[in-house]
């Protein structure tokens, strides 16, 4: 089995950290994994070590996350991590990258396949955060979705512990599902030790919140973006097969989005996870690896969408 080591892109004060399986100069193409909010490289272990027989695989710590750098509250724009992800496509060199991404990290990926469009072969996006630029509304977040951003900050940010934090989030409903190895990984690398044993999150309440707030504004058709405008369009641009991914058990909020991704990307078809929850590669990594490596052989065959 292949055990993954650390490796980072960029200066420290916009450091970009990711997990390796295997080694850069194998041959093999590329899978880049990226992650949902709150989450980090290494929470795709148990997909990242079998995609390494055929992959050298790549997982990002999304900005905000992990080891990567924590900019201010108001640099978390979709567009700032599609940024960021062509950063490290680029400083590395990797082409023919089979991007495999999560929620809000799927969509860092498709936003990135616009800006680099020879580097990937293809892409697998499982409930990503989209709006239809098409339908955007001039109006502001609702108050539950407010409220829902600010319920973050008041997350435990601190235990005791790593195995008190394991404790708390393996009787988590939201973490229920997850295999061992996925919520120890997350325990371990998504938590910073202190001097006094305790442990911490590295992605902060505050930063969580930061992240959210853009999402929730992309669930309501409401995000405008920033002096770069709203990056969705760019969805109708994406040349590789991509895709798009649901679960039986998410929110149905996912599942409209997901709607919206299908209906602007010119090549996609579509997948549905059955009896599993929004975190797939955590919850049920053998259904992932089964869909990953038959889009691997369709897209292949050209047989999209």
């Amino acid at each position: 089995m292949t055990n993954p080591h650390r490796i980072s892109v960029g200066p420290e004060d916009e450091r970009i950290a990711l997990a390796l399986w295997g080694e850069a100069n194998s041959g093999k193409p590329p899978a880049l994994l990226l992650h949902g909010t709150g989450f980090v490289a290494e929470v795709w272990d148990d997909v990242a070590r079998e995609l390494a027989s055929r992959y050298t695989v790549y997982a990002l710590d999304r900005r905000g996350h992990g080891d990567s750098h924590k900019p201010a509250a108001d640099r978390y724009h979709f567009q700032d991590f599609a940024e960021d992800l062509c950063q490290v496509i680029e400083t590395l060199d990797l082409s023919d990258i089979y991007g495999i991404g999560h929620s809000a990290g799927a969509t860092d990926l498709l936003l990135a396949a616009k800006l680099l469009p020879q580097r990937f072969s293809r892409l697998f996006v499982m409930e990503p955060t989209v709006m239809d630029p098409r339908a955007a509304r001039d109006a502001p977040l609702s108050d539950r979705s407010t409220a829902a951003v600010q319920s973050v900050l008041r997350r435990q940010p601190e235990f005791d512990s790593a195995n008190a934090a394991f404790q708390r989030y393996r009787a988590a409903p939201a973490f229920a599902k997850w295999s061992e190895p996925s919520l120890r990984a997350y325990i371990q690398h998504g938590f910073a030790t202190q001097q006094d044993g305790r442990v911490r999150l590295r992605c902060t309440p505050e930063i969580e919140s930061a992240v959210t707030l853009p999402i929730c504004e992309a669930m309501e058709q409401v995000y405008a973006g920033d002096a770069r405008g709203n990056p969705f369009a760019w969805l109708s641009e994406i040349g590789c097969p991509v895709c798009v991914a649901t679960t039986e058990q998410s929110w149905p909020i996912y599942k409209v989005m997901a709607s919206r991704a299908a209906a602007l990307i010119p090549h996609v078809s579509q997948w549905t996870f059955d009896g599993v929850d929004h975190c797939v590669a955590q919850e049920a990594p053998h259904q992932l690896l089964k869909a990953l490596a038959a889009f691997e052989a369709r897209s292949d065959r050209g047989a999209y969408p």
